[in-house]
């Protein structure tokens, strides 16, 4: 089904990021019937002068410095053509206007010129076009490009971040309003976005189950930050940002664990740790980023894992990614109460209300766990993988494409 339909991928997550995206995680699972070519996010003039000295951008130099696009393939997925786009130009700290929507057309511009360079150089003929959640470039395919559908995919509320409400929002809005089809990661969106869109739909956030089930399968060898750890250890993964972390429960856990490891596994993106003094705490560890692949043995080692979002206006539409990979590992799961889509997991997880009985559930997590709890948790995972997203995206995307026009 859908063999001979390609996919043009435009996304905000690079391919050679150090940990799990949504867009990576799609196009493993396009690529098994599917031609993917997965553009990644360019890099704007001051990205690519101060990550002169980062691996990814040294091996990109020279085409970045002759202004071109980049051909490149992707490790773990040979069969996907990787596209790095020509430098862009940094303007989100320019005002709303006439100027900043100048130069937003010529970034525009370079995409779409990357994404014609691409469709001719491969003789693309029928094919769909995914924009993942970045809209500040070709949000919605011109039409002349020839695209059966052009789709934006919406994961997180753009209005809730200082530097993504600044212009994000606003051309976020534009994009779902030209695209053929919108999907969103959770309810909220849904009402956030429907508006904008007739042709919106949910599709959740979700698990490679054959990666997390690694944890169950055999004792893998233990982490390098957890060796020499004795007693319970609390884990969490994920980016460890600004906007959606309570702090100040992370270190309330903390202290009153103190016989019990806290251990963060996640990319650094913000110093908020350091002002709550996680990183100078005894029985904290922070390891910084790890590839999707490294997260089953350290879930393996954990007695525990938790999800400490605040609850405001941004996290109410999050639908987590780890959620599932905690439940594909069979681990207890304690998540605040943020959002309608965690509660649709009240069954299998814990979901208490407050600071105090959040770290007092900890022990009962750990208390009441057994073979027949883990196996509930995996039977929930095992409903939501990522092949299942894509079977929802397929039966959503055939109901939109003219009836000729479909392809079996």
């Amino acid at each position: 089904m859908h063999s001979d339909l390609d996919i043009i991928y435009f996304t905000l997550f690079p391919w050679d990021n150090a940990y799990s995206s949504v867009s990576l995680s799609f196009t493993r699972e396009f690529a098994k019937q599917n031609r993917v070519f997965y553009i990644n996010h360019p890099y704007s003039v001051k990205d690519f002068l101060q990550g002169w000295n980062e691996p990814m951008v040294k091996a990109r130099r020279k085409d970045m410095l002759l202004n071109r696009m980049r051909y490149e393939s992707i490790p773990e997925m040979p069969e996907v053509v990787a596209v790095q786009p020509p430098l862009t130009l940094p303007i989100n700290w320019m005002q709303p206007g006439k100027s900043y929507d100048r130069w937003s057309a010529f970034n525009n511009r370079l995409i779409v010129n990357t994404i014609r360079q691409v469709i001719e150089d491969y003789d693309i003929k029928n094919f769909i076009y995914v924009n993942c959640f970045n809209p500040y470039f070709a949000g919605a395919l011109p039409k002349e490009l020839g695209a059966k559908l052009s789709i934006y995919q919406c994961i997180d509320d753009m209005t809730e971040e200082a530097y993504t409400a600044r212009h994000g929002a606003r051309v976020e809005e534009e994009a779902i309003r030209n695209s053929d089809i919108a999907f969103v990661t959770s309810r909220n969106l849904l009402r956030l976005k429907k508006h904008l869109n007739p042709n919106t739909y949910v599709l959740h956030n979700a698990v490679d189950i054959t990666i997390f089930e690694k944890a169950l399968e055999k004792p893998l060898p233990r982490p390098k930050e957890l060796v020499g750890v004795t007693g319970k250890i609390i884990g969490f993964t994920g980016n460890i940002n600004e906007y959606r972390l309570d702090y100040p429960l992370f270190k309330k856990i903390a202290e009153q664990h103190p016989d019990k490891t806290l251990v963060l596994v996640g990319p650094l993106n913000s110093d908020t740790y350091k002002e709550y003094g996680l990183d100078q705490m005894p029985n904290v560890i922070l390891t910084g980023g790890k590839n999707i692949r490294e997260l089953p043995a350290f879930l393996q080692h954990f007695d525990v894992a938790i999800i400490p979002f605040v609850k405001n206006k941004l996290t109410a539409s999050i639908y987590p990614l780890k959620i599932n990979e905690y439940l594909a590992a069979g681990k207890p799961v304690i998540a605040t109460n943020f959002s309608e889509d965690i509660r649709t997991f009240a069954g299998v997880v814990y979901l208490p209300e407050t600071a105090g009985e959040f770290v007092r559930a900890i022990d009962r997590a750990i208390a009441e766990n057994s073979a027949e709890l883990i196996e509930q948790r995996v039977l929930t995972a095992r409903q939501n993988t990522w092949t299942e997203r894509v079977k929802q995206f397929w039966e959503v995307v055939d109901e939109h494409l003219v009836p000729a026009e479909k392809v079996y």
